[in-house]
């Protein structure tokens, strides 16, 4: 049987079983929004009897739940939508911010193509809360890329895919010969810098949005004020892949227009210096053996302040990634070309990511060190040698790192992060999505191997490097033994950078027989220092997305002493809200706040990655709460002496004296 949802059909509505819960709303819902597609998929007939036994039912219900976390959403917002709480109320010492949330938001057009979720246009919620007032709005739209312009009419309201996507092909447009391979659809992430809202993606430069209403002012530019100092270029002299990437340019930008960078949609912040810090690849290395990173860091006022490329000689495929006060550190998720499949891709006839295979060729997972400031830091250690861990490990996450320097001079460096293994992971099948029959599989992201490690984890990565940089030991645990799958690591983060007591992720409570692993339907919370681990559970057929931590406006400085907020995708009843929980209380049975029901007609798909800003004085949502990518406002940071800052940069000798001081009174 084939449940397929387009229009100009109405929407399939999936019934509840019996013992579904019950719905929170107690008013007439508003009227449906214009028909939702859903990515097609196929309900296996295997197994289905006529006798209606639990088993059948279960693995019926799980597919259709599954489905329902992408069921495409094509309404927007005009005005902010009051949302009003189903439990409780907002606590008064919520401090008053927005949450906003990137993700995909149409997966289907109205010509029979499909594309991957990672492919789907970019749609951001927005839930604007007043603590004081005990009140909160939400608000929706997609933002307006260059590929969403083309392939929305918006006199018809209807959609045309004319780019494939780095992870699908199309059937009902152009598909051999078709050069549009890289859609900036601004889905994953979000930035807030600056006084600039910031939408970015994994293959392009952000997209600038107006953060109260959410409509797109355009492509931002993120290196348009230039650099003080771009000598600082940490890579080797001309080779021959050099010249075989000077043959690929043209190709790639002219023909396939690629962007020469590849700008990574996570970024770190610094707020000890004050500083926005963003990583790019070149376009060329994903066919090259070899990997080109220029890290870069902005001031307060998104002036580039300083540039630092590294070429590797190994082929890696980064998505997330770590930083500590003297290093860059970057996981090795390594890749191969595949011949057969770069040569099916360029022709059109498979996704461009079919250029691409995993690379387990060691059973060791290299990891790189590299120097943020000086190769003085490191004690004269080679950076181009990486340290090694004993397991295979594909870093998806990173949740915190920090730094220590011992007595006898060693350089500790913890790390921790959420990782699979090189069998579990699959790019080109994440999501369970099937470019060849356009149909969205969750058996195969809940696939059972026979070992849970092989699952996403989170795992902790402890080094210690001596005074002149060998290293001594690197050993990989479980984070307190949690083997249960897990990922969207977060910290308080006025944490970040520094030992952290607590840690939070979503994870998977394993009880559904036919979804054991994903999608998560728990909060986990862990406690570093007593190797304990505590959960909150959603309710029956409900999941969750990414965990953040808001600070409480009266917080005294315990780091756990503030709010969980999460989205709860309830498919039973196709419904989202936006949960609040008490970090100090979860594991415990009043740990819910309150829980704020979105209006069925604008329920949204499942979201990927979000961050929480503050109102300042001025009622302008311009600081950060919480950034999930690692630093960000640091209230204790604040309080460090002038001068200890300023010796640190003094440390630092390729900082010239100019930089110094102008980082110095920023920070002061």
């Amino acid at each position: 049987m084939m449940i397929k949802m387009s229009l100009p059909l109405p929407p399939k509505i999936f019934l509840p079983p019996s013992n579904s819960p019950p719905t929170h709303h107690h008013q007439a819902p508003p009227p449906l929004a214009p028909p939702r597609a859903a990515i097609s998929i196929a309900i296996p007939e295997t197994g289905l009897g006529r006798t209606g036994t639990i088993h059948e039912e279960s693995t019926s219900s799980a597919f259709r739940d599954y489905q329902s976390l992408f069921l495409s959403q094509r309404s927007e917002t005009v005005e902010p939508v009051v949302i009003k709480p189903i439990e409780a109320s907002i606590p008064v010492d919520f401090p008053s911010g927005t949450y906003y949330l990137a993700g995909p938001g149409l997966f289907e057009d109205d010509h029979g193509s499909t594309v991957h979720p990672l492919d789907g246009h970019g749609y951001l919620r927005a839930f604007h809360i007043d603590g004081s007032k005990r009140k909160a709005t939400f608000t929706a739209k997609y933002v307006k890329t260059e590929a969403k312009q083309e392939e929305h009419d918006p006199v018809t309201d209807t959609w045309r895919f004319t780019h494939r996507g780095p992870f699908s092909v199309l059937k009902g447009g152009k598909r051999f010969g078709n050069t549009k391979v890289m859609k900036n659809v601004a889905n994953t992430s979000v930035l807030k810098w600056a006084g600039r809202l910031l939408c970015l993606w994994e293959g392009g430069e952000p997209y600038e949005i107006e953060s109260g209403s959410l409509d797109t002012v355009g492509r931002f530019n993120v290196a348009i004020n230039g650099c003080d100092d771009d000598s600082d270029r940490d890579v080797a002299g001309h080779d021959i892949w050099d010249t075989a990437a000077g043959l690929l340019k043209p190709i790639l930008q002219g023909v396939f227009k690629m962007p020469p960078k590849r700008f990574l949609s996570h970024y770190k912040i610094d707020d000890r210096r004050n500083r926005l810090l963003t990583v790019t690849c070149n376009a060329e290395d994903m066919l090259l053996p070899r990997s080109n990173f220029t890290f870069c860091e902005y001031d307060s006022e998104f002036k580039l302040i300083q540039t630092r490329e590294y070429k590797i000689d190994d082929h890696m495929m980064i998505h997330d990634w770590a930083v500590t006060d003297t290093h860059y550190v970057l996981f090795a998720n390594r890749v191969k070309l595949n011949l057969i499949g770069s040569m099916a891709a360029m022709c059109g006839m498979s996704p461009m990511v079919s250029a691409l295979t995993l690379n387990p060729s060691n059973e060791s997972s290299p990891i790189y060190l590299l120097p943020r400031f000086s190769e003085k830091s490191m004690g004269g250690r080679d950076w181009r040698v990486p340290v090694e861990v004993s397991s295979q490990l594909w870093l998806i996450h990173s949740g915190n790192a920090y730094e220590t320097r011992e007595d006898n001079g060693d350089l500790k460096i913890q790390i921790q992060a959420s990782a699979c293994s090189y069998r579990w992971f699959d790019f080109q099948k994440m999501f369970g999505y099937d470019w060849q029959s356009s149909k969205l599989d969750p058996s195969v992201m809940n696939l059972n191997r026979g070992d849970d490690k092989l699952l996403p984890h989170l795992v902790k990565v402890s080094m210690t490097l001596d005074a002149i940089g060998n290293c001594k030991s690197c050993d990989v645990e479980p984070l307190n033994g949690w083997n249960k799958p897990s990922d969207f690591p977060v910290i308080n983060s006025s944490w970040s950078g520094e030992k952290n007591k607590y840690m939070y992720c979503a994870s998977s409570s394993g009880t559904r027989r036919e979804l054991p692993h994903f999608p998560f339907d728990m909060v986990v919370k862990f406690d570093l220092d007593s190797n304990t681990v505590r959960t909150w559970s959603t309710g029956a057929r409900r999941f969750v997305g990414e965990p953040m931590f808001v600070p409480k406006s009266s917080s005294e400085g315990e780091e756990d002493d503030g709010y969980i907020i999460v989205v709860e995708y309830a498919v039973s009843v196709e419904r989202c809200f936006l949960v609040i929980l008490d970090a100090k209380k979860i594991g415990e049975s009043d740990a819910v706040v309150t829980r704020l029901a979105v209006p069925r007609n604008l329920t949204f798909p499942m979201g990927f990655h979000g961050i929480i800003v503050g109102n300042d004085q001025e009622g302008d949502d311009s600081v950060p709460l919480n950034n999930m990518f690692g630093y960000s406002t640091s209230l204790r940071s604040m309080t460090q002496g002038k001068g200890e800052f300023a010796t640190e940069y003094k440390e630092h000798s390729d900082v010239s004296n100019e930089v110094q001081a102008q980082l110095v009174n920023a920070h002061n």
